[in-house]
């Protein structure tokens, strides 16, 4: 067998290699001889078919199998000897004249062919007890208690219907019925029967909700508003429409006391029970917000620290993936670049850091883990899949079945668990301070830095 690598650029290798056809037809009555035993041929005693025979019948689709076999064994002894770890699956080229492959098949001609590959280049991990990394704590405060409790009270508010001749104000609830046109035409979703609206809330689009005010029981009003552009019905974003809208009841808001009485209609069997209850999930969702914070700032030092080319094609791979995703949500909500104070050329400039950034740490965490035996057991790949099942009450079995027979499903379950796990392994290395920060610090940013990370 003969190996003559023909490119070495970067992270580029491509290799010729050629197998002597005496080493096919080797291999291939090994294959033959080995079938002997195994094969059941008409006028034949089991064992006893002669191998010539076996080769008329078999040979093409047993060369076939060896060629296969040899190509596989021959890379991954080429890999092997340079210590090379592949960013993806090697490129085969190989004959492809119906002659050429008709001889190959035959046994009369050597093999030869060329394979491409990407590699990962070899990492240098850090120092990680020199890692120095700040830890936000916020601490539950009673006002964020009573504050988070407020919150669910304000969402079972009463209301309670005004007197005959009052008018709607801001932070009433309006009944309303309405109809809707485009241009005189009606629209599909545009009628709208027993629909309770409150004044200021928000929900409704831009100036519906304000033109209400005022408006009495059994009055009807003509409410003229615009679409938002980026409303999700394409159809209708940046449309001006009309609301044929009639008020059936008009309520004032009524008091909340939140007290026992107020808890017990939650489920609990006091006040102090709710608080406690409030603390215990703000306690959870700071820690939580306190977690990706860590991780963020861990993320960036194993970026300062770890600089070295990432294999174009991953990086290609990453950035299509985003990117096709950035295109499919903007013409979905209708904005454009100029909406967000960017160019197409700009945007894609910093999706590719960002994908490049993706890969190099994926690329680092991978060699920690590898380097320090960390791995990822069938037990908590089950408890991720139960966990998913309880977020889908009445479809726990659709959802566990889904994933036990979904490999890919399941890998993408295990990737995380692997990625917080090597998380906390170098958090255990290096040195990590706490800070005392407010809780508007705490989730400054909370978004743009998961997109990042």
């Amino acid at each position: 067998m003969q190996v003559t690598e023909t490119l070495n650029e970067g992270l580029k290798h491509e290799f010729k290699i050629s197998v002597p056809a005496s080493d096919l037809d080797a291999k291939a009555d090994a294959k033959l001889v080995d079938l002997k035993d195994k094969v059941r041929l008409n006028g034949f005693r089991p064992g006893k078919v002669p191998v010539a025979h076996l080769k008329k019948i078999y040979g093409r689709s047993v060369m076939a199998e060896t060629i296969d076999q040899t190509i596989s064994d021959t890379n991954r002894q080429i890999f092997e000897d340079r210590g090379f770890r592949l960013a993806g699956e090697p490129k085969i080229t190989m004959p492809t004249e119906k002659d050429q492959v008709e001889e190959l098949l035959s046994g009369k001609t050597d093999l030869t062919y060329t394979v491409a590959i990407e590699v990962v280049p070899p990492i240098q991990l850090a120092d990680f007890k020199s890692f120095s990394v700040e830890k936000p704590v916020v601490d539950v405060a009673d006002a964020d208690v009573d504050e988070a409790i407020k919150r669910i009270a304000e969402g079972s508010r009463p209301y309670n219907a005004k007197a005959e001749g009052a008018k709607a104000e801001k932070g009433d609830r309006v009944t309303i019925s309405f109809k809707g046109t485009i241009n005189g035409e009606a629209f599909e979703g545009g009628t709208g029967e027993g629909i309770q609206v409150v004044i200021g809330a928000g929900q409704f689009i831009p100036g519906f909700e304000e033109q209400l005010t005022g408006i009495g029981s059994g009055e009807t009003r003509t409410l003229k508003v615009a679409f938002p552009k980026n409303y999700l019905n394409e159809k209708l974003a940046g449309q001006p429409a009309e609301f044929e809208t009639t008020a059936t009841l008009i309520e004032a808001p009524g008091e909340v006391t939140v007290d026992d009485e107020f808890a017990k209609t939650l489920g609990l069997e006091s006040l102090d029970k709710l608080k406690e209850l409030m603390r215990e999930r703000l306690t959870a969702e700071f820690a939580g917000a306190t977690r990706q914070k860590v991780k963020r700032a861990l993320l960036d030092r194993l970026d300062e620290s770890h600089k070295f080319e990432a294999p174009p094609s991953l990086v290609a791979e990453e950035f299509n993936l985003m990117w096709n995703s950035i295109k499919a949500e903007m013409e979905s909500s209708g904005k454009t670049f100029a909406d967000e104070n960017t160019t197409e050329d700009a945007a894609k400039e910093e999706y590719q850091k960002i994908a490049d950034r993706r890969v190099r740490l994926g690329l680092v965490l991978s060699e920690i883990g590898e380097k320090n035996k960390i791995t990822v057991t069938d037990d908590e790949v089950s408890r991720a899949v139960i966990e998913r099942a309880r977020q889908a009450p009445g479809r726990e079995k659709e959802v566990w079945d889904y994933y036990r027979s979904n490999a890919q499903a399941l890998a993408q379950l295990r990737a995380p668990i692997y990625e917080d796990k090597v998380v906390d392994f170098v958090l255990e290395l290096a040195n990590v301070t706490e800070k005392k920060v407010s809780k508007d610090e705490l989730f400054k940013d909370e978004d743009a830095e998961k997109t990042a990370a």
